[in-house]
């Protein structure tokens, strides 16, 4: 044998041999080790022992091990086990959750400063209704949130019941100005014939698609991102089986019962242990990554009318165009509610005169353009990114322990579970409980029924992104212009030609991370305000046609500004 061969067996023999010629005090370090580890050194042998009770440090001689012992040690190599997994899991923890909660507030923040931005619009350019409207206004957007947080409420219902409650405030104080106060009679039949006359056109369809399709989007995302925090918290937590435990503490804890408390475990057999341990939770690691591409396909589809941001604070220009569409048409459809509805009250309509209150104050808009990448759109794509550095996070689990729990890299002189060995063979024991079956070091039995429940919630929620953004892709003929601005729920009889049928609908400066709102409305920059909705009428009888008219509807650059979120993030 050659001198460096030599060497090694004799140190091998000196650690394995070490302490046993004085038996009265080869236990003592053992004791102080245990009692770092476990208060209770009376379960320490003051002297090694035959150990005829252990179960899984089975001594080849004495040993300084009880069988109390190795269920104390079991029970750290468990805890052990959890707090490296945890530790592992840390930073894809933190990443998710923050931005679960980041987007959450965010979102709220937009429903809040849409609702701003349309109490403004009513209070300014309709003085004499916009403190009636307010209500209804409050209660359009309190469902809106309600809905992003997961209530079942029916988007048309919401959207129909906003335009229910405005019209007849719309009627008496725009289409008959001086009009008295209806009766509740009368707001009851003036709210029926809103729908049977269409009196706001296709407006309220329009508002309805877009809120439906941005709001889709918005709860899946949220939805995908509050999994990904059960998924790592199901997998943080995991209570290992019985085999894991006995394989853990063999591996980490059996050679003190030999006084080798300085031995390390190779790091080949440490690897088929936690593959054998982790050999479910591994079974995430397809899903996990199809989750992560699943998310990126629905952040790259949410623009237009499937961005919330985008849809919501554009709003209150399409409330503001739906009013002035009762306005243009008001001639025909005070004479249609009159035989509806009737009234003892009417003030003549004059087409060619539109109050004075229609046209907007020309009030100074200051807006500060948004960096593109402040908005909540940069925000997504760059979580995308980060996620993406994690997408083999299960797939890598068995090496990040190992790595973390001082196994010899290079298999020499290490411990294999019964004794130090000059170098360990390791064995080709790949991921996964299927490729267990060839792990001589565990036995695993098949899936955890907690990790099957969390691959079934991983394919449903993958379902669901990929279904959307299916969904969402554009016919190859189609303009960027024209998939944004369809609407999908319209029909030839609709006649969706109006509001956003032309594409002009832009928001470019959605919100931003600074320290201050300051917002105002400045109608200069929306051409489309004296631009009214041609009446297309062909029968001047037939009220129901006047939504057949057609309008380009341009956006004002909106910027809502907040520091709320800017500091969530900055932490």
């Amino acid at each position: 044998m050659a001198g460096g061969g030599a060497l090694r067996l004799a140190l091998l023999a000196a650690l394995c041999l070490r302490g046993w010629g004085q038996p009265a005090a080869a236990c003592q370090r053992v004791r102080a080790a245990f009692q770092r580890l476990q208060p209770g050194a009376k379960w320490v042998p003051e002297s090694p022992g035959p150990g005829a009770d252990l179960q899984v440090c089975v001594p080849k001689g004495p040993t300084c091990c009880s069988r109390k012992m190795e269920e104390k040690y079991q029970a750290t190599a468990r805890l052990t086990m959890e707090q490296l997994l945890q530790s592992a899991s840390m930073e894809l923890k933190f990443l998710v959750i923050q931005n679960a909660a980041v987007f959450q507030e965010a979102f709220e923040i937009v429903v809040r400063h849409a609702r701003n931005y349309t109490n403004t619009m009513f209070r300014n350019h309709y003085r004499n209704m916009g403190s009636r409207a307010l209500k209804f206004v409050g209660e359009l957007f309190t469902d809106i949130s309600l809905y992003i947080l997961g209530s079942d409420i029916n988007v048309n219902d919401m959207v129909n019941e906003f335009f229910d409650s405005l019209f007849p405030l719309v009627y008496s104080h725009l289409v008959n100005p001086g009009f008295s106060d209806p009766s509740e009679e009368m707001i009851e039949c003036l709210r029926i014939a809103r729908r049977d006359l269409r009196v706001f056109g296709n407006y309220p369809k329009i508002m309805m698609t877009q809120v439906s399709k941005s709001f889709q989007a918005t709860r899946a995302f949220l939805q995908a991102l509050n999994l990904g925090i059960e998924v790592i918290n199901t997998t943080d937590h995991l209570k290992f089986s019985k085999e894991c435990g006995r394989a853990l503490l063999r591996m980490w804890y059996c050679s003190h019962c030999q006084e080798l408390l300085l031995a390390k475990p190779c790091a080949g057999y440490c690897s088929a242990v936690i593959q054998g341990c982790l050999a479910s939770v591994v079974e995430i690691d397809n899903y996990w990554r199809e989750y992560i591409r699943s998310l990126e396909g629905l952040t790259k589809g949410m623009y237009g009318i499937y961005d919330m941001e985008h849809v919501l604070l554009s709003l209150f220009l399409l409330i503001r165009d739906s009013v002035m569409y009762v306005q243009k048409n008001g001639g025909k459809l005070s004479s249609a509610v009159s035989k509806l509805c009737g009234h003892s009250q009417h003030r003549q309509y004059r087409s060619a005169h539109y109050p004075e209150e229609l046209f907007i104050d020309k009030k100074a808009l200051k807006v500060a353009h948004a960096e593109h990448e402040e908005t909540l759109s940069s925000r997504r794509r760059e979580l995308i990114m980060k996620l993406k550095s994690h997408s083999s996070f299960y797939s890598s689990l068995p090496e990040y322990i190992c790595s973390h729990s001082s196994a010899v890299q290079n298999d020499t002189l290490c411990w294999n579970g019964q004794e130090i060995v000059e170098r360990y063979s390791p064995q080709l024991v790949r991921n996964g409980v299927k490729a267990q079956g060839g792990n001589h070091e565990l036995k695993t039995k098949g899936p955890e029924p907690v990790i099957s429940q969390i691959i079934d919630k991983l394919k449903h929620i993958n379902q669901l992104l990929k279904g959307m953004s299916i969904s969402r892709r554009r016919a190859p003929d189609k303009t960027m212009d024209e998939d944004e601005s369809e609407s999908g729920d319209c029909d030839d009889e609709d006649d969706c030609r109006g509001g956003s049928g032309n594409g002009e609908l832009r928001v470019k400066n959605q919100l931003r991370f600074l320290a201050e709102l300051a917002y105002d409305l400045d109608m200069d920059d929306v051409p489309s305000n004296k631009q009214l909705l041609n009446q297309q009428s062909k029968d001047d009888t037939a009220i129901h046609n006047l939504g057949s008219g057609s309008t380009p509807w341009n956006c004002v650059p909106i910027t809502a500004v907040f520091m709320a979120v800017f500091l969530l993030w900055a932490h």
